[in-house]
């Protein structure tokens, strides 16, 4: 496929346009190009309806990250203000194809990589796309402190966060101000949920998670107020799941989960304080 395109560019007189097929995070597939009509090839209908353009894509020989932006009008076909809010194309995997519009089987690859930063405004979205070398931009390595390094749920912490001792699926009865949350009374201790995760299930803000900042009884309901007011605000009748909380203390590891022997952290370290600490006479006597 890519012989043959290239036997087209050099014709100079050339049919070409760009696409982007789009995979996000909860495995919804989308398709769009800058040509006129829409374009099928590989099972997807990649839409012309959605005004992209793309900017020049950088590359470059070595380790250095390519790079390049999407622009397009926001669409309740395609992509949506709502969505973006709702956080649904936060790493979604993007790649960009150079095809012949008038022989979609003459293609070849531009760029693969994964949506990054986005911004919205006059009824338009603005994406960078982050080129496969980004992930080498992660910090590597653990840090030395008392405290977990673990995140609650993940492969090092092995907490069942589906176990019903550590989540709790409900219905919202009330919201105030997009992030106090008023949900029917559960079987769990009064703070239960703190530093946990509200995870919004279904209805306009589906796939939506807090961070939990008070988790209290009023008057025969649980109260969740979060760190945050969530970008698509949920409504009364929202499926919501509660994950318990975890502050990252030994203790707290070792009562509430009593998960100690995957504690990550290293509780017995001497703190700041003992950098500034000088010999006590009395016990060198």
């Amino acid at each position: 496929m890519q012989a043959a395109l290239e036997q087209h560019l050099k014709t100079g007189s050339t049919t070409v346009c760009r696409t982007w097929l789009l995979r996000r995070n909860d495995g919804e597939t989308y398709g769009f190009t800058d040509h006129d009509c829409d374009l099928t090839f590989d099972g997807v209908v990649f839409a012309a309806k959605t005004g992209m353009t793309a900017g020049a894509l950088e590359k470059s020989n070595g380790m250095a990250v390519d790079n390049t932006e999407v622009i397009g009008a926001l669409s309740d076909a395609s992509i949506s203000e709502e969505d973006i809010l709702a956080g649904r194309y936060d790493g979604a995997e993007v790649t960009t194809f150079l095809v012949n519009w008038a022989d979609v089987t003459e293609r070849t690859v531009l760029f693969r990589g994964t949506f990054g930063e986005m911004s919205r405004s006059g009824g338009a979205f603005r994406v960078e796309l982050r080129g496969l070398t980004e992930k080498l931009n992660v910090p590597r390595g653990r840090v030395y402190h008392s405290e977990c390094s673990a995140v609650l749920g993940d492969r090092h912490c092995r907490i069942d966060l589906s176990a019903a001792a550590y989540s709790h699926e409900s219905v919202v009865e009330a919201v105030i101000d997009g992030r106090v949350l008023h949900v029917p009374a559960a079987d769990f201790a009064e703070g239960w949920f703190v530093d946990g995760q509200a995870v919004i299930q279904s209805g306009a803000g589906r796939g939506q998670s807090g961070r939990i900042k008070s988790d209290t009884m009023v008057g025969g309901r649980r109260v969740i107020e979060l760190w945050r007011t969530l970008a698509v605000r949920p409504v009364p009748q929202d499926q919501i799941r509660l994950i318990a909380g975890c502050d990252r203390r030994a203790t707290t590891c070792r009562e509430k989960f009593g998960n100690f022997l995957n504690f990550r952290g290293f509780p017995h370290i001497p703190g700041e304080d003992w950098l500034r600490s000088s010999p006590d006479r009395a016990v060198m006597r």
